[in-house]
């Protein structure tokens, strides 16, 4: 894990939690909702991620004698930064879980905490589930596209400096199988992979000296880049020679790799080669640029490939730099509260909510969500969050809840996920997700909408405030 303080925040968050200390008001309990607006990458779905990441940094989320020294140097009061000494989350996080298919508006995660606590760990929420969730579903995408090829990370090189150890991470939630980030393996407990690159083949007079010594050396992971030189006429060759001389020893090659050119054509001609050469076994794995589309268009040109490597595509979510989750206040001094905007998308919803996911007969969801004010129970009514004309009576339908308590007091309530299981739920959760939504070009629509009474109590809310303006 990465070491993180109470000062990994932005400083309004402690400006603001002056005023509240100042003000008599540092215990008053608020609640947040984090959510998000839109879909990246043009998708269906989103994988929602980093919870347990999230939850391993709160529970020792604290202010250290170097946080406070420094605190000390921007104006804040000492009584304040005596309080600040004492720091811990002690409030409540309700969550959906970990790997599961997400939509916007909906709440993915409710903190109830005081103002302070709660104010103080938005920055890190923020940072982390963003990030997260955002990579889970680019990785969820290639891995549709992979179509049941293996897809390993080898994106540390090239992303935004420590972000690559938690995108790795979220890149086996997506539904990778491994990485090359070796830190991440051994936190996270996944498997690492990693062989050679073009400057240990360089570093000798002749690349088949190269492929033996690597094959001496590794006989059980040999996995031969190919491209250094010439890949038809010297990388493929060599690669034969030395698979049949680990044949002789009763050894396997286990792999060559391309990293350049026309990998749909030099994959077709390097399985050819190798094929014909009685190494059938050998499989065929590429790099280079690699994202969802790329693959797409390799597997649609039947290209045989069995194994991608996916780098900077996957840990930079290009082309979409970030997700844009927002943290809003939605409860405070037992009053809903509510951020008003011209642009009616941005208008929050008030209280203490629920969500609840529709589901068929067999169990697999219906293309909505409903939020709910959280004790109403079960929901009648859905209706659009802002046109009044779009509604359907849900009262018969099946519903799954799905906020539920996971932190308290500093503590986890349940037992901690572990990535394989939180990987395999996501693909279940995936599976239960109908196929229109999982369309590459112009996926369907999941609905997500709000409950008779959370829609009047918006509405009051907002009257209110438009009354106390005129």
């Amino acid at each position: 894990m990465i070491d993180i303080s109470g000062t990994y925040t932005d400083q309004y968050q402690l400006t603001m939690g002056q005023v509240y200390f100042s003000k008599g008001e540092a215990e008053e309990t608020a609640i947040f909702d984090y959510f998000f607006r839109k879909l990246p990458f043009e998708g269906g779905f989103a994988i929602f991620a980093g919870l347990e990441t999230l939850l391993d940094y709160l529970q020792d989320f604290k202010f250290s004698d170097k946080d406070l020294e420094f605190l000390s140097t921007q104006n804040f009061s000492k009584e304040y930064l005596d309080y600040l000494k004492d720091f811990r989350f002690r409030g409540k996080i309700f969550s959906m879980k970990e790997g599961d298919v997400v939509f916007p508006g909906a709440p993915v995660v409710r903190v109830e905490a005081n103002i302070i606590e709660a104010q103080i760990i938005e920055t890190l929420l923020l940072n982390v589930l963003n990030f997260q969730t955002l990579i889970a579903t680019k990785a969820a995408r290639m891995a549709i596209q992979a179509k049941g090829s293996t897809l390993i990370d080898f994106g540390l090189r090239r992303a935004q400096g420590f972000g690559g150890y938690h995108a790795s991470r979220a890149a086996i939630i997506g539904g990778f199988e491994a990485t090359s980030n070796t830190r991440a393996g051994r936190d996270f407990h996944f498997p690492v992979s990693g062989t050679m690159a073009h400057s240990f083949i360089q570093s000798y007079e002749n690349e088949l000296d190269a492929f033996r010594d690597f094959a001496e050396i590794h006989p059980k992971n040999t996995i031969l880049l190919v491209d250094t030189y010439n890949t038809l006429k010297s990388g493929i060759p060599n690669a034969i020679q030395v698979g049949k001389e680990m044949e002789s020893r009763g050894e396997k090659l286990k792999g060559i790799r391309l990293d350049s050119g026309d990998l749909a054509y030099l994959s077709r001609k390097s399985r050819e080669m190798l094929d014909k050469a009685g190494l059938d076994y050998v499989k065929i794995s590429v790099s280079n640029q690699l994202d969802e589309h790329l693959i797409k268009s390799l597997l649609d040109q039947e290209a045989p490939i069995d194994i991608f490597g996916v780098g900077t595509n996957l840990v930079t979510g290009k082309p979409d730099a970030a997700l844009d989750g927002v943290y809003k206040l939605s409860f405070f001094k037992n009053k809903p509260r509510i951020k008003l905007s011209e642009t009616i998308a941005k208008v929050t919803l008030p209280h203490r909510k629920q969500v609840y996911r529709l589901l068929d007969d067999s169990g697999n969801f219906l293309g909505a969500d409903v939020v709910c004010v959280a004790d109403e129970g079960n929901p009648e009514m859905m209706y659009h969050p802002y046109d009044p004309l779009k509604f359907r009576f849900v009262g018969d339908v099946e519903k799954e809840e799905l906020l539920s308590l996971v932190m308290e007091d500093q503590k986890r309530v349940h037992k901690e996920t572990s990535i394989k299981e939180i990987k395999e739920f996501s693909k279940k959760r995936l599976e239960q997700l109908p196929t229109e939504y999982k369309r590459f070009f112009n996926p369907h629509i999941y609905k997500v909408g709000i409950s008779g009474k959370l829609k009047d109590e918006r509405n009051y809310l907002i009257e209110e405030h438009k009354n106390k303006r005129s």
